[in-house]
């Protein structure tokens, strides 16, 4: 089974805790390339051998286990989902899915997302749509998410793409220095490029052949599902005084219907 194929890794414990995306991705695929979804003949007989009661506190460790990683807003991987809760309960695993996205439907008003199909990560976002004109950019819940909804903005007027050294003059601008402690994020850089980019808000890309060297900033896969485009051109209009149709290219980018990418997302497969 999986446990025995990962035992000679002795540094596959301390692999957990890093921050670092190489080896720690690297070990996760790993560990998920070991594990095979059942099928629904599979996920029938495993639920025969079982009672409704060990079931359902599967289904509640999975609930947790989601609900206390979303208070970082990290991804959860399958390969960690399965590993560290499921175990056991693995050949019933699209049931446990199936039955933990409806109790975040129905009792948090949460819609679980699978943000990358490739790689099988999972995040909660929150199905209730916001009023209008109570945008989180225009009325941001804390410091740090009108820090990352300027950011996302900044990417978004500018083709999708920026230079991290023009959001570095935007937020000093802004008056948030990189190269000082700020009173609200401490160090500015580090939540920028550790914490948003760990939570799959921005993707932090090294420029090739440049130097010394630079990166780039793109929206992630967490940003694509949760924050609305047409808030961010009504947000910008609004600070600008222009109507949101005046960025042609950027109206036209933010009202294009979902891509097939996000339609499914949420699917157990």
């Amino acid at each position: 089974m999986m446990s025995h194929r990962k035992k000679p890794s002795n540094a596959h414990g301390s692999s957990q805790s890093t921050s670092n995306a190489g080896p720690t991705a690297t070990q996760e695929e790993e560990d998920d390339a070991t594990f095979t979804q059942p099928s629904t003949m599979q996920v029938q007989k495993g639920l025969e051998k079982l009672t409704p009661a060990q079931v359902d506190q599967k289904t509640a460790e999975v609930v947790q286990y989601f609900l206390v990683k979303d208070q970082k807003k990290i991804p959860i991987r399958r390969a960690d989902l399965v590993k560290h809760v499921v175990k056991e309960y693995r050949n019933i695993y699209p049931e446990i899915m199936k039955r933990a996205a409806r109790t975040f439907d129905q009792v948090f008003g949460l819609k679980m997302v699978e943000i990358d199909p490739k790689n099988h990560l999972y995040i909660l976002i929150n199905k209730l749509e916001p009023v209008t004109g109570a945008s989180p950019i225009t009325n941001p819940t804390n410091p740090k998410l009108g820090l990352l909804f300027v950011i996302l903005s900044v990417i978004f007027m500018k083709g999708g793409v920026v230079r991290e050294s023009v959001v570095w003059k935007i937020l000093k601008n802004l008056g948030v220095d990189i190269g000082e402690k700020h009173e609200e994020f401490g160090d500015s850089k580090k939540v920028v490029i550790e914490e948003f980019v760990r939570q799959r808000y921005l993707e932090y890309v090294r420029i090739p052949h440049t130097e010394p060297v630079e990166h780039q900033f793109r929206w992630g896969q967490r940003a694509e599902v949760e924050v609305s485009k047409p808030n961010i051109l009504l947000f910008m209009g609004a600070l600008h005084g222009q109507e949101p149709q005046s960025w042609s290219q950027q109206y036209q980018e933010a009202h294009r219907a979902p891509n097939s990418s996000q339609s499914g997302t949420s699917s157990q497969r």
